[in-house]
């Protein structure tokens, strides 16, 4: 196994690799390249502003599975929701304040640790470092978190380990459906839209528009992307507060997992979902996202989803 300390605006470009079909990466700048053999896989944007984001996303054979649109633009994407990056973790009401939109306060996830980066025969974890920050840098808590890239020629996987503290002071993230853990889908794979070829159900058996706002254990959106059969599924970890967690899941191509929005998504009285940090306290969310081609059911997801919950 080989480990990489990258600075964190390094100007060299640095590999870490185990040859064959196994992962590799490459850093440079706040950005990180992952890879499967020599077939593309993932970039992690883990400096960027206000908020780090993953983009593109391709699944097995390359197939982008997230919109590219605000980091370039491609024929036959929307241009709505221009804080919708493509794979990305931010909520919407923070002690107040917004981290979805990223407006008016100063809103940002700033990196503040070097990445440090693990390959081996099978993996890469890329593990990070935040505050979230407000105006004149007023800290409202800290963030570790670890993204890990497996798969093969089958499927393709990315789990995601976040784990936030609260600093001096206590830090609620508010009642609301604005969040959190989130993709923005491929164009093709939305459920409605010019282009949408796309099917989007969840673990209860809800689909389309019933699976929004709903509980469940895992969702997926399938359809076809450039002529290829693929789908993506967010798993929810078992140990994960509240699960299963509430999906702010879109027909026109968002899927984001939040724990906080139970007033909008069950119309209980305001608040009742706000989740609040004492000092020093710790909340740890983990979700698998999982990449694949064609022949993927709901029996398949589920026995997917048992294996990971179980590991």
């Amino acid at each position: 196994m080989t480990r990489t300390h990258a600075p964190l605006f390094a100007l060299l470009l640095l590999f870490t690799s185990c040859g064959g079909t196994g992962p590799r990466a490459a850093y440079e700048a706040g950005v990180l390249h992952v890879s499967l053999g020599e077939e593309p896989f993932a970039v992690v944007h883990a400096a960027a502003t206000p908020r780090p984001f993953v983009h593109p996303l391709l699944g097995p054979g390359g197939v982008p599975m997230t919109r590219s649109f605000p980091m370039a633009e491609e024929p036959g994407e929307a241009k709505d929701h221009p804080h919708h990056q493509s794979f990305w973790f931010a909520h919407g009401d923070v002690q107040g304040f917004d981290f979805w939109h990223g407006k008016g306060h100063g809103e940002r996830i700033a990196l503040v640790e070097e990445l440090q980066v693990h390959v081996d025969g099978e993996r890469c974890s890329v593990r990070t470092r935040y505050q979230w920050l407000v105006s004149k840098g007023h800290l409202l808590c800290s963030e570790e978190r670890e993204l890990v890239f497996a798969g093969d020629a089958e499927q393709r996987t990315v789990d995601v380990s976040i784990t936030l503290e609260a600093g001096d002071e206590p830090v609620t993230f508010g009642d609301t459906k604005e969040g959190s853990f989130a993709l923005r889908l491929h164009p093709e794979l939305r459920v409605e839209g010019e282009v949408a070829n796309g099917n989007l159900t969840n673990s209860e058996g809800q689909s389309g528009r019933g699976a929004w706002g709903k509980r469940a254990r895992w969702i997926q959106a399938s359809g076809t992307v450039e002529g290829v059969p693929v789908g993506v599924v967010i798993l929810d970890h078992p140990a994960n507060p509240r699960h299963p967690t509430w999906w702010h899941a879109r027909t026109y191509g968002l899927v984001a997992a939040n724990p906080f929005g139970v007033h909008d998504f069950e119309k209980k009285p305001a608040g009742t979902g706000d989740l609040t940090l004492a000092p020093g306290e710790s909340l740890r969310l983990r979700y698998r996202v999982l990449l694949h081609g064609a022949d993927w059911d709901a029996e398949r997801v589920e026995r997917a989803w048992r294996a990971w919950a179980e590991e």
